[in-house]
């Protein structure tokens, strides 16, 4: 059975039909549903198996990237959002949607007792736009989106505001020891960027192109896996034909494959 995924649209979101057709490859059936239809049948959440919060500028980035569809999700959606991260489903936000996920306390975790959240997407190091290709490696096996992939993925980053940055150490330390360090950028050879520009595009710390709450079920990553799902869509692959490819596909696969067995 093909499972079906929620792709939720905002005004700005402009990477929904892209990732629509990256997760009918990978098998699963796709609607797009703009929030304020969600906002009058909020029970039709539940008839999908994948949540999916697409790239983009939602509302022109106003108060910061991703900041008022965070705060969508939190006002309006707040009880369908538990129920899908809670219950395990998977759910994965791209760019903009990772943004979101992050400022809304989904990823890495909630702030805990009250207390300040324990990390931010910010002002790429560089002060500027970045958009390029780069190259990452699945690095975690507690991700449901990464488990198993041990292929380098290449595929375009588009942002301003990508530097990962955590409050303290200690958070750092934590996301590391529970594998919720999905994704890190790498240079061309796949060995560590080490957070040399242009292969790290924003600074993040440690390398970091994506995260997964603590369950691996919700994964947030900046780069745009959804532009490389055919061979032609590779800037070199009449060059580079063997790893060219399609390598963004992987982790859309996997999504797609959890949900069926969910």
């Amino acid at each position: 059975m093909q499972p079906r995924a929620l792709i939720v649209l905002a005004t700005g979101t402009n990477r929904d039909r892209d990732t629509a057709q990256a997760l009918e490859l990978a098998g699963a059936t796709v609607d797009i549903v703009p929030l304020k239809h969600l906002r009058q049948n909020p029970q039709s959440w539940r008839d999908f198996q994948m949540l999916v919060v697409a790239g983009g500028f939602s509302y022109a980035d106003a108060l910061g990237a991703g900041k008022l569809l965070a705060l969508d999700l939190l006002h309006y959606f707040s009880d369908q959002m538990t129920e899908f991260v809670v219950g395990g489903k998977p759910v994965i936000g791209i760019c903009n949607g990772f943004q979101a996920l992050v400022k809304a306390g989904i990823l890495p975790y909630p702030a805990r007792n009250g207390g300040l959240p324990p990390a931010t997407l910010t002002f790429n190091q560089r002060g500027h736009f970045e958009c390029r290709w780069v190259r990452m490696r699945p690095v975690s096996q507690a991700c449901i989106w990464t488990r198993g992939l041990s292929e380098l993925i290449d595929c375009p980053v588009a942002h301003g505001e990508g530097n990962f940055v955590v409050r303290e150490p200690p958070v750092l330390q934590e996301l590391k020891a529970s594998g919720q360090i999905a994704l890190v950028y790498t240079l061309p050879d796949g060995s560590p960027a080490e957070g040399a520009y242009p292969y790290n595009p924003n600074g993040s710390i440690l390398d970091i192109a994506g995260i997964c709450n603590p369950a691996g079920n919700v994964l947030g990553l900046m780069p745009h896996p959804e532009d490389n799902v055919l061979a032609f869509q590779h800037p070199g692959w009449t060059r580079h034909a063997r790893r060219a490819g399609n390598s963004g596909l992987a982790i859309f696969q996997n999504g797609v494959r959890f949900a069926q067995e969910k």
